[in-house]
């Protein structure tokens, strides 16, 4: 009986993730399954910086909590980007593609590929991961100046993450 419910339980998810709206320019290559989606409560973290005369805030880093479907944290999202389980395993990304769906109210979102692994639990097969459903995030708009040169930033941001892997 209870290798019917995880049986069942699996293909439940998998038809979840298999319904993900992800837009053509960002999509996972093919050959590529979803296997896991998470939603990201937290903040992008800007920093004021000078280039070529003009100040900017730069994108510094993610800070966020990964949470499953029935709202439980289960990892955390943070410099690298590195994106990490409960468990201790943890992917690094680099970003490849990026799509601005909201870009008056939210963060671009992403295709990002996967460049190291660590651990041997579920991130231990993931080969992309797709940002979407991006709310917030955007760079402050102002106070970036000589007074404030190398001062952070925290924007409030929310996004799903969909976990990619191999066949």
């Amino acid at each position: 009986m209870l290798k019917k419910i995880l049986l069942l339980l699996a293909l439940s998810q998998s038809a979840a993730h298999a319904n993900c709206a992800i837009p053509e320019p960002i999509k996972a290559p093919p050959g590529h399954q979803p296997f896991l989606s998470v939603h990201a409560k937290g903040v992008q973290i800007y920093q004021c910086t000078l280039n070529q005369g003009k100040y900017a805030w730069e994108a510094k880093a993610p800070d966020a909590a990964l949470f499953d479907k029935q709202g439980q944290v289960v990892g955390k999202h943070y410099a690298g980007p590195i994106w990490e389980y409960k468990a201790g395993s943890h992917v690094v990304g680099r970003v490849l593609k990026k799509l601005d769906v909201n870009p008056e109210t939210s963060i671009a979102w992403l295709l990002v590929e996967i460049v190291a692994h660590k651990g041997k639990d579920i991130f231990a097969e993931t080969r992309f991961i797709n940002r979407i459903n991006t709310h917030g995030g955007l760079p402050p708009v102002s106070g970036c100046d000589g007074n404030h040169l190398g001062g952070e930033k925290r924007v409030p941001y929310t996004a799903d993450y969909v976990f990619f892997k191999g066949s």
